[in-house]
């Protein structure tokens, strides 16, 4: 049986504080989703969602698509670029037009939207995203497609997604640098929740944490709609600092001890269990850590006492933030954690019982073609990029569709390629 052909493709970019994350997607003809080629390398130039290096973030965004661009064997021109920082801010704006008891038709639809367009204000502030959650007939909610229907009144809900334009404007200009065209610049709490959250518990009402390198969004969805948003300004990298800080050693020892042997969970053990501070064939590698033994060994219990305390501090934040949006006792419900702070183990535990409510650890989709090492929580807002693009969502402020163009790798587009390259840094 022969392979579908690919009709479209989508190419996305997440730019992370630890890392910088790109990915191809491919939709073939009869609708399937595939995973053409995924790529990342360790961030540049990007702190707490910000550019701070244009010239270090450009190059970091061009190395990771160039690496998914080699393993799908494809080139993109344009992709979506996720965004975490940049002050993001979430809105509801309701508008209503009478019908008469008539059948709705296109054109009423399409004078709903101008007017929701209109009652847009973003004070000063740049509109990433203006989409229409449900239509309600007469007040009625949970209306996905009114035209045909009879109403005497046509009301739609638009969800507005605002953000700080000088940020947004440094992201953009960084890709543009790459040799790439913007698709759109997408929240990435809105990316995350395409990836990890289903369309029954987006309409149920849930809670999505998104643990980044230095930035923690704090989502909440009800009604199908992303109805408040709080940015915390702690992610992993704090875990990583504490630990570095508290047994004076480098930061790259205080990552690998957190990956490999951090915990939420204290076990009994853990006092006993002797833990090296540097991994295999580095030994020599930075200093002796604080109160380690004569093999640059330290206990468990220690590490596992530093992170706790820091996910303490990080999960009372999380717990105000949900409070403040009316996510709390008997309105809270199901709190779902990704990003690549989710990753480490015992985490959901851990947050569970620190929050008072179930929670689950968010992962991307089982995506055909999505290696095993990109199908972790620290990927979910990439693919949730690409799975965003994919269902090319409304926005009244803009008519028409756009997608990605792809081209086969031949001689001649990399050395275009090579060309601008050249031109632009030497």
């Amino acid at each position: 049986m022969s392979t579908p052909r690919i009709s479209k493709v989508f190419g996305a970019v997440n730019t992370g504080s630890f890392r910088i994350s790109a990915m191809i997607m491919g939709l073939t003809e009869t609708g399937e989703l595939v995973v053409l080629g995924s790529g990342h390398r360790a961030s540049q130039g990007i702190k707490r969602g910000y550019v701070t290096d244009m010239a270090a973030a450009t190059y970091a965004i061009r190395d990771a698509v160039e690496r998914a661009e080699k393993n799908a064997g494809a080139s993109v021109q344009s992709v979506w670029v996720g965004c975490a920082g940049a002050g993001l801010a979430s809105q509801v704006s309701k508008v209503e037009i009478e019908i008469g008891g008539r059948r709705i038709e296109e054109e009423d639809i399409e004078a709903l939207l101008i007017a929701a367009r209109d009652t847009i204000q973003p004070d000063g502030r740049m509109v990433l995203h203006a989409q229409p959650a449900h239509y309600t007939l007469d007040g009625a909610h949970g209306v996905a497609n009114p035209k045909g229907l009879h109403a005497e009144r046509l009301g739609v809900d638009i969800h507005v997604m605002l953000a700080d334009g000088a940020p947004v404007r440094n992201l953009t200009e960084a890709v543009q640098n790459a040799h790439l065209d913007v698709e759109a610049v997408v929240a990435s709490p809105l990316a995350a929740g395409h990836a990890c959250l289903s369309a029954e518990e987006r309409e149920l009402g849930v809670a999505l944490v998104e643990i980044g390198g230095d930035v923690t969004n704090v989502a909440v969805y009800i009604g199908g709609m992303l109805l408040g948003l709080k940015a915390l300004p702690f992610g992993s990298n704090d875990i990583t600092d504490a630990i570095a800080s508290a047994f004076g050693i480098r930061r790259f020892q205080a990552e690998r001890l957190k990956c490999v042997s951090g915990s939420a969970i204290a076990s009994p053990a853990d006092h006993r269990e002797m833990i090296p501070v540097n991994g295999r064939g580095d030994e020599q590698s930075g200093p002796i850590a604080r109160g380690a033994d004569e093999n640059n060994q330290i206990a468990r219990a220690e590490l596992v006492s530093i992170v706790t305390q820091k996910l303490g501090q990080l999960t009372d934040e999380i717990g105000k933030a949900l409070k403040v949006m009316g996510f709390s006792g008997v309105r809270g419900g199901q709190v779902v954690m990704t990003g690549g702070g989710a990753e480490l183990a015992g985490l959901a535990e851990f947050s569970q019982g620190a929050l008072g409510m179930p929670v689950r650890i968010g992962r991307p989709p089982a995506l055909k073609g999505l290696p095993e090492a990109h199908s972790t929580p620290g990927f979910a807002t990439l693919a949730g990029l690409c799975l965003y693009a994919a269902d090319d969502p409304i926005d009244i402020r803009a008519i028409g569709q756009s997608h990605t163009l792809t081209t086969r790798y031949g001689t001649g587009a990399i050395f275009e390629r090579l060309y601008k390259a050249v031109k632009d840094y030497f």
